[in-house]
């Protein structure tokens, strides 16, 4: 006798998130920022124009990402480093080409954030990203990551620079910030969709950090390695996990009909 209770399972246009995903979400965001660097500063075309630049790559990519049937990784990833770098130098035009200061653009991306969520919420009853499987989910998803991305630029520069901790003392806490997180995963019941999204923020600074500690020369506490080998490494550390490492969409219960 059929089940009438049981539910088809669809498959989401993102992918699974496992320990795979948070590492190679950690080089994306961090190539972002060597990346974005690498062309506004080292290449001297300034905020304005490599925002320009990346702004028109992510929306190539995104409307790839959705036209696409379902789930591709290497579609998904190229999206996802096209918002970090977006995100980097999109962030670095508010802060210090319109003058708002970090703690201004911290404020009005996080805002921007927040009522991104709020209308995804109210629109489609969830921000899960199991449920990213329609054009209208799959939009508000990448707006939500942009904003994101871009906030968590602003906010690891604020750390690091106007808070004076630092690019090591700003990874420490952003780290720190982390691990809290994956133990509130562990060992409580809080809501998993809302632990997955501050997690996802919060990798953002710390991606940043971590690229500007590799690329700032050693007088400001870097690395002072070149913008373009680092990028370069970060590249190719993104492919060969990729390639090695297997990644499946997401699944979410539909509702039968």
């Amino acid at each position: 006798m059929q089940n009438n209770n049981t539910q088809p399972l669809a498959l989401s246009k993102v992918p699974t998130v496992t320990a795979t995903f948070w590492l190679v979400k950690i080089l994306a965001t961090t190539l972002g920022e060597t990346g974005g660097d690498a062309v506004t500063m080292s290449m001297n075309l300034g905020y304005f124009t490599g925002t320009l630049i990346f702004a028109l790559i992510f929306l190539v990519a995104v409307v790839v990402q959705i036209r696409h049937s379902s789930f591709n990784k290497w579609i998904y990833w190229i999206t996802v480093v096209a918002t970090t770098t977006m995100g980097t130098t999109l962030a670095d035009f508010a802060d210090r080409s319109l003058g708002i200061g970090y703690p201004g653009g911290t404020l009005l991306l996080s805002t921007l954030l927040i009522l991104t969520l709020f209308l995804w919420r109210v629109t489609c009853g969830t921000v899960a990203v199991s449920s990213v499987n329609t054009s209208v989910t799959e939009i508000f998803y990448w707006v939500t990551i942009m904003f994101s991305q871009t906030l968590g630029t602003a906010l690891g520069d604020w750390t690091a620079d106007t808070e004076g901790l630092g690019y090591e003392g700003s990874m420490m806490l952003f780290a720190g910030a982390l691990a809290v997180v994956w133990a509130g995963s562990r060992f409580t019941t809080f809501s998993r969709t809302a632990l997955f999204w501050t997690a996802f923020i919060l990798t953002r600074p710390l991606g940043a950090v971590v690229g500007d500690f590799l690329d700032k020369p050693l007088a400001a506490g870097g690395m002072a390695l070149s913008r373009y080998s680092a990028s370069l490494t970060l590249t190719l550390l993104i492919v060969t996990l990729l390639w090695l490492l297997p990644q499946r969409p997401a699944i979410h219960s539909a509702p039968a009909h």
